[in-house]
């Protein structure tokens, strides 16, 4: 499974891919996100799905950029050339995956902004080819393992939030995916994009980087739990009678 996630917030976009890769029985590392820059303009792309997929369209799209002799002027055309790309593959190769029981899987996340567009966009592009933008009131979008990531940013993140403040909360939901799923993990890949300067930043973390913000996100999550209200507990344990066990009775006090 993979981890890709993108924010958009007034001051640029954030992305934020993990680089574990399950080949067989082999856990290896590969990198998820690509960044392009162009006269005016740069974006990142970031993809899930099957590996062999990723790989065939990021190589026919890296040799059409290489070839192209002007550069792309908005981010919607890139999008454009993405999905023709994936459509080539799916034609190519759709018939033999699922004769092998394999399914034609690649989702995309394009960020960035070139010279005619008025601010940074990002876009999901799906297997069929087809895309949709992503905009300012749920300002982000995970690909690949989605579901343990977003509790964390459906609760916090908004598109007025700083870039800072963005990375912080998209290291807390790759994080919450770590714990519960397997096959994501370190090292992680940000691509940071600047909307005044139009400056497209990239670092990678491993898991020694960002120890801190793990371990003092869990510690304070726990006495998060431990301080909320409890009369309504104290309400419910006062009607327990004498003959239930002294270990549920204890509790009942500590609460």
């Amino acid at each position: 499974m993979t981890f890709c996630l993108a924010i958009k917030v007034s001051d640029g976009l954030v992305g934020i891919a993990d680089t574990r890769v399950i080949s067989g029985s082999e856990n290896i590392t590969a990198r998820k996100v690509a960044v392009f820059e162009q006269d005016g303009g740069s974006f990142f792309l970031m993809t899930s799905g099957l590996r062999s997929v990723r790989d065939k369209v990021m190589t026919y799209f890296g040799e059409r950029v290489s070839e192209q002799e002007d550069p792309f002027d908005r981010l919607f055309k890139v999008a454009n050339a993405f999905a023709e790309d994936v459509r080539r593959v799916s034609r190519e190769d759709r018939e033999a995956l699922e004769e092998s029981g394999l399914r034609f899987n690649i989702h995309c996340l394009l960020g960035g902004q070139m010279a005619g567009d008025a601010e940074p966009k990002l876009y999901l592009i799906y297997p069929q080819g087809n895309w949709v933008e992503i905009g300012d009131e749920t300002p982000y979008h995970i690909i690949g393992s989605s579901g343990y990531g977003k509790p964390v940013l459906d609760r916090t993140l908004k598109y007025s939030d700083s870039m800072p403040f963005a990375l912080k909360v998209g290291c807390l939901a790759f994080d919450s995916t770590r714990i519960s799923a397997s096959d994501v993990d370190f090292p992680i890949d940000v691509v940071l994009f600047f909307r005044d300067s139009r400056r497209m930043v990239e670092q990678r973390f491993e898991k020694a980087d960002l120890v801190e913000i793990s371990e003092g996100w869990q510690e304070r999550l726990r006495a998060s739990v431990a301080n909320l209200p409890s009369a309504w507990l104290e309400r419910f344990f006062a009607g327990i009678d004498s003959g239930v066990p002294q270990e549920l009775r204890d509790i009942s006090r500590r609460l």
